[in-house]
């Protein structure tokens, strides 16, 4: 990665000097990559169906039960021992890794549910038959894609809240900082969980939600670094010579409050990402039957004699925390100036 500001180059190769960190943001991004395209991965449809010369993408698209030669017009159930050899006496299927969704019923197991783990079901199935390892892999980009919304978000929002309140101080701080200590001292657990209740959760309610209380976390800092900078003399300057106010904060002020911003994003999204598996285990999360993280951990705590589900969980949601953790250290690290200018 090339920078051309001399001070850039220094944090990265400070970051990369992290070893721990540096490695941690490529194994991350390498499996928040594969669990994008879950789809592609843990599946109830072929990747690709050929019959009688014609080709058919079941993962991109619906195909009813005729077009193989079927009698219903309704989709196609590809696991259908019927289905599957209509289709294998004229073509052939192709079937990704795991042949099964986050919500496929396993009906062709030989023990009951939960059923441990077996060549089929590498990491066993839940307590209604579902695969394991494929709601994981669909949890893990819930929570992941929840946590970075939510964590871009909330620092959007008290960025400007701090930038506004330590720029102009004064009276604007003073209701600023009554306000946060209000809203601040609220039981947030027990307000979303009592929201929850009127309306019905899913992903983007559970978001606004949390959104309503989370962009208070960065607005302390930002507002020390903007009550700091405003009477410098760069400052100072910038406003005699008649620039304007937005420009002094955008360009002037913000860069440095981003220092100390940045490095904070990491343990946010790591608390956005405990909240909605705290609220999934609860059962105040999202909707019964997503995949998520909480859900699994709670069939785990009310299915003690199937361990497999417990710690599957609990070793993914460690694994993602952990690299999460490592990341936000080295972030630390290369914005330190202590370190970046040894």
């Amino acid at each position: 990665m090339v920078f051309s500001n001399p001070v850039h180059q220094r944090q990265w190769q400070t970051f990369k000097a992290n070893r721990r960190g540096y490695w941690s943001l490529w194994i991350f991004a390498a499996v928040f990559v594969i669990c994008m395209g879950a789809e592609l991965i843990a599946n109830e449809k072929p990747l690709l169906v050929s019959y009688q010369g014609n080709f058919y993408l079941p993962v991109l698209h619906s195909y009813p039960e005729t077009t193989f030669g079927g009698m219903f017009e309704t989709e196609t159930n590809y696991r259908d021992p019927f289905v599957r050899e209509l289709i294998e006496d004229d073509g052939w299927m192709i079937w990704p890794l795991i042949r099964f969704s986050y919500s496929t019923i396993n009906y062709d197991l030989t023990v009951p549910s939960p059923a441990p783990p077996s060549g089929e079901n590498w990491l066993g199935t839940d307590d209604q038959g579902r695969d394991v390892l494929a709601r994981i892999i669909y949890g893990f980009r819930t929570s992941v894609l929840f946590g970075l919304i939510l964590a871009f978000a909330s620092s959007v929002i008290g960025i400007a809240v701090g930038a506004i309140q330590g720029y102009f101080g004064g009276w604007i701080d003073l209701a600023g900082q009554r306000f946060l200590e209000i809203w601040s001292s609220m039981p947030i657990l027990y307000l979303i969980i009592i929201i929850s209740s009127f309306v019905t959760p899913n992903f983007w309610w559970l978001l606004l939600i949390m959104l309503l209380f989370s962009w208070m976390s960065l607005v302390d800092l930002v507002r020390a670094e903007f009550l700091r900078c405003r009477n410098m003399d760069y400052v100072r300057a910038a406003k005699a010579l008649g620039v304007p106010t937005p420009t002094i904060m955008w360009r002037h002020m913000l860069p440095n409050a981003m220092v100390a911003t940045l490095t904070f994003v990491p343990f946010i999204l790591n608390g956005a990402i405990i909240m909605l598996t705290t609220l999934d285990f609860i059962g105040f999360g999202l909707p019964p039957g997503s995949p998520s993280m909480g859900e699994l951990l709670g069939q785990g705590k009310a299915n003690l004699h199937a361990p497999w589900l417990g710690i599957s969980a609990f070793v993914s949601l460690a694994f993602l925390l952990s690299l999460l953790i490592f990341i936000g250290e080295a972030v630390r690290d290369a914005f330190d100036p202590r370190k970046y200018l040894q």
